[in-house]
């Protein structure tokens, strides 16, 4: 595999998860992968699929979390897919849960059905799309690291669009995303999901929230919930012992309905 400058073994879930990924070139995971896994509560089973999976931290977390699931890792750049197939062989008890599609969140639907990213196949999506918008700012020089960062500003709709076909209507979505483009998420979610519930998360207590964590159903009837926000950091700069805690394999301490 060509990454510039190689690649770096890092421990995740306290080193109960370890993830070869790229030095440079292409998105590192790191917190918002953790905090996106921990969203599906202890207890959680059934078919997960983690859209734009990357190395595959966020889907892998939820395999290492979570026994009684399976789960799908969709990656359209072939080089990080190898990367998470040889994830889920180096995490002891997962190649057997775990497999790899690559394809494109925004092909054609019978583009991506043949490659396997087929209709009501999910129990339960999570997704960390790109969210850097491209009419926000500049992207990466390097392509690889600019495709997994910056979304064009339609495409958002397009994960959307392709996220309540592979779910089944009975699944849920769970999402992470930047906090002030909320109005857009909204938007292309439109009536495609209901009894949604969203998460704010701080860095810091009194700082405007960064991210959101988002959880929905297909064709929900709930009326929209903001929950109280997450905040990451004390006032020395370490991390919440709940938050710790999520780092080390705990779900979020959230009740989502």
């Amino acid at each position: 595999m060509n990454f510039p400058g190689g690649v770096s073994r890092d421990g995740f879930l306290g080193n109960q998860l370890m993830i070869d990924q790229p030095v440079s070139g292409a998105h590192r995971a790191g917190l918002d992968a953790v905090l996106l896994a921990a969203a599906l509560s202890e207890g959680t089973s059934g078919h997960v699929v983690d859209l734009g999976a990357g190395v595959g931290v966020a889907g892998l977390a939820v395999a290492r979390r979570l026994p009684e699931t399976s789960v799908t890792l969709v990656e359209v750049d072939p080089e990080l897919a190898r990367l998470a197939e040889g994830n889920a062989a180096l995490n002891a008890g997962m190649a057997d849960r775990v497999h790899v599609v690559v394809a494109d969140v925004l092909a054609r639907a019978v583009e991506r059905r043949a490659a396997g990213l087929v209709d009501d196949m999910a129990d339960h999506l999570i997704m960390n799309p790109p969210f850097h918008l491209a009419d926000r700012g500049r992207s990466s020089p390097a392509p690889s690291r600019a495709q997994a960062h910056v979304l064009e500003a339609e495409a958002i709709d397009g994960w959307i669009r392709t996220t309540a076909a592979v779910l089944k209507p009975s699944g849920t979505l769970t999402m992470i995303f930047r906090a002030d483009e909320l109005q857009r998420l909204l938007s292309a979610i439109g009536s495609r999901f209901g009894s949604l519930s969203l998460l704010p998360v701080h860095a810091h207590a009194g700082e405007p929230a960064h991210r959101l964590i988002l959880r929905g159903r297909p064709q929900g009837r709930a009326p929209l919930r903001i929950l109280p926000g997450l905040v990451l950091h004390a006032p020395d700069g370490s991390f919440h012992p709940d938050v710790d805690d999520v780092l080390r394999g705990a779900s979020l301490p959230v009740v989502w309905w």
